[in-house]
């Protein structure tokens, strides 16, 4: 299989001296194209932190994020900014729906900030698949917690990236839509050859991966 995304001995430390917190220490991944990878660890232990480094949210201290090839810290970052658009789809807790947009602008914005063609067709069937046919001229405020993160969903596979990452997708959802948005994000990402790492604290949901990293201290140790 073709590896989508790598990391190499990649550090991220905060504060020195007695205060210094190792939130990424030398660490070292691998994901290959079209995997559900699950990223796990207690509160602290540096996921959070090592996700926005995959993503290019933030920068390390050394090593490299490795996306199709490409060392990304190696961009400058307007140059940064555009490719995160491009090859990355984000999925966040808190949804980042802009409120005074409806879910069909909400859903094709990143495109238009791109300057991209909506394929109103691929677009639509994104739609179909995760049932929001009915509601694509509501506004947010008018959505479900479970409805808002099924627009996320459709808006990180919207541009097609070569990866997505989400940050505890159904932190802020209860059990039974919790296991709803789930399977659907699963069943999109096979359905239009995407690669998803998810990070999460719920056994239950990471047992839903292909594969299981397993974050402590800033390493992953399994």
């Amino acid at each position: 299989m073709e590896t989508i995304l790598k990391t190499v001995d990649l550090v991220k430390y905060y504060g020195d001296g007695e205060n210094e917190v190792r939130a990424i220490d030398h660490t070292s991944i691998q994901v290959e194209n079209g995997e559900f990878v699950a990223l796990v660890g207690r509160s602290g232990s540096g996921k959070s932190t090592l996700l926005h480094m995959l993503g290019g949210l933030d920068r390390p201290d050394s090593g490299e994020v490795i996306i199709g090839g490409r060392n990304i810290f190696s961009l400058k970052d307007e140059q940064l900014a555009v490719f995160r658009r491009r090859k990355i789809g984000f999925i966040f807790q808190d949804f980042n729906l802009i409120p005074a947009l409806n879910v069909w602008e909400n859903i094709v914005l990143p495109l238009g900030l791109d300057g991209k063609k909506v394929n109103r067709d691929f677009v639509m069937d994104i739609v179909n698949s995760i049932g929001l046919l009915e509601k694509l001229k509501s506004l947010p405020s008018q959505l479900s917690g479970g409805q808002k993160q099924r627009v996320a969903i459709a808006r990180a596979l919207a541009s097609r990236p070569a990866i997505i990452l989400a940050d505890e997708p159904t932190g802020n959802l209860d059990s039974k839509t919790e296991m709803e948005v789930i399977s659907l994000l699963k069943a999109c990402v096979r359905k239009y050859g995407q690669t998803l790492v998810m990070i999460t604290h719920d056994e239950t949901i990471a047992q839903m991966a292909d594969r299981v990293m397993i974050i402590e201290d800033g390493k992953v140790v399994r």
